[in-house]
């Protein structure tokens, strides 16, 4: 390896860190997401692709079990103030660090739907004892009873009140009923919790799972991940320098933990396909994503108004985006590749294709749509 980390080698750390090569895939739900630290899932069917895409043998209802049964992992707002997966071991950690600067930034969103601090402090009041007597309940359940106590919850305030109350560790997603996620208390869910106090001694810890899950990386991309400022992002890199690695990218530098400071197996990033999901992490985690989507095709993934679309990747790189499309017959996997694959890619596709549906325990119809 040169000094310089070339463009294929970043991408070889990171997707093993990422556990998307074939020898770092794990064996459950639960260890992926303490892995990751933490797994993006604003959209949460996206979130159990993330999962499957990092697991070989692990099926949808096993991810259901996890997050309803075991509770290994619970769903809820965290870093940016987004949905996320978290380890329940990490959740204290998480929510002491990002609810305060999240919920800061929502200020002005409050006062444009009359939600002020005493509206706010009041709605904690209400769902706390509206969920300690009813049990989790659905956004539309909770808003009908907010409502009759004159909170207002037209349009998106029924949004910010229940992402308030999540970022203020009141309360977290619960089960599924019929489809439809509820809200459930958090001390009820996970009753192990305890609250811990804002305090920036919290982000050093995070850096180093940062890293974990990331590396090698930079202050920037720990920046884009977490919400931090620059100088806290400088500050927690600085804190873990005795544990970490200088890296030379061909844009600046990076750190690595000294521990995962080894060599990937060459054949490892280019034994498979992978379905990344929309907003998967890989995709989110850097400044820059340049290091498995090449500049050509940069649109085809993120078009821009923070959208981030769903793409294969194919021996490390994005390769073409895909669906899922459900049709009354049948359902089916559909690839649109940015380039002609060949025979052997096209195959890793059906390999992977098969491993997803036995994910989603349906049979799934595999197209390729070069239109």
């Amino acid at each position: 390896m040169s000094d310089v980390l070339s463009r294929e080698w970043i991408r070889r750390y990171r997707l093993r860190n990422q556990l998307l090569t074939e020898s770092s895939r794990a064996s459950s739900a639960a260890a992926v997401v303490r892995k990751l630290g933490a797994l993006q899932a604003q959209e949460w069917s996206s979130a159990q692709l993330a999962i499957a895409a990092r697991t070989r043998g692990v099926t949808q209802a096993d991810v259901k079990h996890a997050r309803e049964n075991e509770r290994s992992f619970i769903l809820t707002w965290s870093l940016r103030g987004t949905l996320h997966l978290v380890a329940a071991e990490d959740v204290a950690a998480q929510l002491a660090f990002s609810g305060p600067r999240a919920i800061r930034g929502t200020n002005r969103r409050y006062q444009q739907l009359r939600l002020d601090e005493r509206a706010r402090e009041q709605s904690l009041t209400a769902i706390a004892e509206i969920l300690a007597r009813d049990g989790a309940l659905t956004r539309a359940e909770l808003a009908q009873q907010l409502d009759s106590r004159d909170i207002p919850v037209a349009g998106q305030a029924i949004h910010h009140l229940v992402r308030h109350a999540a970022l203020r560790g009141l309360i977290c997603l619960g089960p599924e009923r019929d489809g439809t996620l509820t809200y459930a208390l958090l001390s009820q869910w996970l009753p192990d919790y305890q609250p811990v106090s804002e305090d920036e001694d919290l982000l050093p810890a995070l850096a180093r799972r940062y890293l974990a899950a990331c590396g090698p990386a930079g202050p920037a991309d720990f920046r884009r991940w977490t919400g931090a400022s620059a100088k806290a992002a400088q500050s927690a890199f600085d804190a873990i320098s005795a544990e970490t690695v200088a890296v030379a990218l061909p844009d600046g530098e990076a750190l690595m933990l000294e521990e995962e400071l080894d060599t990937p197996d060459q054949s490892d990033t280019h034994s498979g396909a992978r379905f990344l999901p929309r907003y998967d992490n890989t995709l989110l985690a850097y400044a820059s994503r340049d290091f498995v989507v090449q500049p050509a095709y940069a649109k085809r993934v993120h078009p821009g108004g923070g959208l981030i679309r769903a793409c294969v990747i194919i021996d490390g790189e994005a390769a073409a985006n895909w669906k899922l499309e459900s049709r009354a017959k049948a359902s089916r996997i559909v690839v649109s590749p940015f380039e002609r694959l060949s025979k052997d890619q096209v195959l890793l596709l059906e390999i992977e294709a098969a491993s997803l549906s036995n994910f989603l325990a349906r049979d799934l119809e595999f197209r390729i749509d070069y239109t």
